[in-house]
Order: C-alpha cells, then structure tokens, then sequence
C-alpha cells in the first residue's frame, strides 16, 4: 500500500480481528493539529485491491484543520484477512466498532460505493456516532428489487475453486487490475497511472485477500439501499459519478428523493466514473469542504 506524507500508521481491535487505520499526525501536519480534536473518517470501498489508499488523493487536504483517520476496512489492505464469508453485518458491525474506538463523539463520515451504501445502515443504528455523512456513488448493487447475486458472474465466481483462479487471474494481477480499471472503474483510463495500479496489488495480493473481494463479487454484501435509505436522519451529501458503470446517476437520484429530508445535497459529477475521488480528486476535496460546511 502507499500512503501519503504526514501519515501514521495505528490499529484497533474489532470482533472480527484487527483493523489498521491511517491518521495524519505527523510532519508537516504535527503544529497544526494541536489546534484541533475534530475528527474527520474516510471510508474506502468495496473491489479486488480496494483499501484506504482510494482516498490518499483527497484526505491530506483536511490534515491541517482535522484529525483525518482512513482505515483500510476488515478484509482489505493492510487490515486482518480473516479466512471466512463475509456479509453485510460483518461491516455494519465492525465499522460501528471502528468509530466508537477511534471518535468518541459524533463525527463527519466520508465513504465510497457499497462501504457507503452499509454506513447509512450504520448511521440509522447508531445515529449519535455521526456528524453528517458525505457519500460518493452510495449504492447496494441491489437496489430497487435488482438482485446482483443472479447475474452471470456472480454465479460463475460462485464456482468452488475457479472463484480463486479467477481471482488470481483476473484481480490478483497487475494487468487485471488495469483492466478493470480503465473498463469498468474510471470514465477516462488517461487518468490512471502506475501508481494507483500498484496500490490496488499490493492490496489484492495481501494473504487472505481474495475472501472479502470474492464475498464481494458474488454479491454477499449487496442489499436493496432503498428499503433502509427512508430511516435515515443523519444529514447527508450524495457525490454520484455520471458514468459509473455499476449503478448510473439514476440510481442516486431515486435514492436521494426517498428521503429529501436527511440528504441535503445531490451532485452529479460529468466524465467521471465511481471512483471520483480518485479520478477529480480536487473537484471532491472542493465538494467535501463545501458540505463540511453546510451539513454542520
């Protein structure tokens, strides 16, 4: 994994192992946080190679106002790889945990994809444990009766001991991961550079790490957002890649619209694909601050 400068890495305890956190503490950020005990998460999301490394581009931008805390999630990065399959209360249980040990009090929460998608269950469990909630492409992969389990790869990854072939082949493997990232992750594949690809393999080739991504690409963490998104009260902002592959910007709008009470905000982003804070990160660090703003 590649973190930026300035960044300590930490861990904590959950029920499910050991969860490695990255926090700006060090120089040139050390003077200025002495200032401060605000708190600020950044959640990364779910695919093979996926880890804190997602936000790097974004979170240094807010080290000298807030104490910037990025894990890598359970079964990602530099994280425990415990030899199990994963589903959806394994995460709304140890990012509940992950927050009640490292905030302590109710704090701005920033995540990515299907991670974002299971911190809005979260928040309406625990609602004292957020500030506000800003969110790009929030999606269950299931939303609105679709069922992501039934779909041909999902099934085929669901095969005994090809998933793993093809985890190997496909995920595990500098050119899968360039594959997947300029078809299916970035609008434009001009934007991706060496460095992201070597990020997401150096995560993906962990020990243990194929068995949160296969739980992932069978669709054992997929769930229908909508049936959850009406509980939430928790004021939110919703960043939506226009041309995010897995779930369009539609998806998110009729998302938003279930419940225009708890979010505030809608922005769809144009030539930008799901991971926008990687491929406009300075478009996002502009939108976040914005939204700091407004939600508090």
């Amino acid at each position: 994994m590649i973190e930026p400068i300035g960044v300590e890495q930490n861990s904590v305890v959950t029920s499910l192992g050991t969860m490695v956190y990255y926090s700006t503490k060090g120089q040139p950020w050390q003077d200025w946080q002495s200032e401060t005990n605000k708190k600020l998460v950044f959640l990364h999301g779910f695919g093979g190679g996926s880890s804190a490394y997602e936000w790097s581009k974004v979170y240094p931008a807010f080290a000298s106002e807030y104490q910037v805390i990025a894990p890598d999630l359970i079964g990602w990065g530099r994280s425990q790889h415990p030899e199990k399959d994963y589903n959806c209360d394994d995460y709304i249980k140890t990012i509940t945990e992950f927050l009640e040990k490292t905030c302590g009090e109710p704090t701005p929460v920033v995540a990515s994809s299907l991670t974002a998608a299971l911190t809005v269950r979260v928040a309406i469990a625990r609602p004292e444990l957020f500030k506000c909630l800003i969110l790009t492409t929030p999606a269950g992969l299931s939303d609105f009766g679709e069922d992501y389990s039934r779909s041909f790869f999902a099934q085929l990854v669901s095969t005994p001991v090809l998933d793993k072939f093809i985890y190997n082949l496909g995920v595990a493997s500098y050119n899968g991961i360039q594959n997947f990232l300029q078809t299916r992750q970035f609008a434009r594949p001009e934007r991706i550079y060496p460095e992201i690809i070597q990020a997401y393999l150096a995560s993906a080739t962990q020990p243990g790490a194929e068995y949160a991504a296969l739980s992932f690409v069978r669709g054992d963490l997929c769930f229908d957002l909508a049936k959850y998104i009406t509980q939430l009260t928790t004021p939110t902002a919703i960043i939506w890649g226009q041309k995010s592959q897995f779930t369009g910007p539609e998806i998110g709008r009729r998302l938003a619209s279930l419940n225009p009470e708890a979010i505030k905000y809608f922005q769809e982003l144009e030539d930008v694909g799901l991971t926008p804070q990687l491929e406009s990160p300075a478009v996002v660090i502009g939108l976040i601050r914005a939204y700091l703003q407004k939600l508090a």
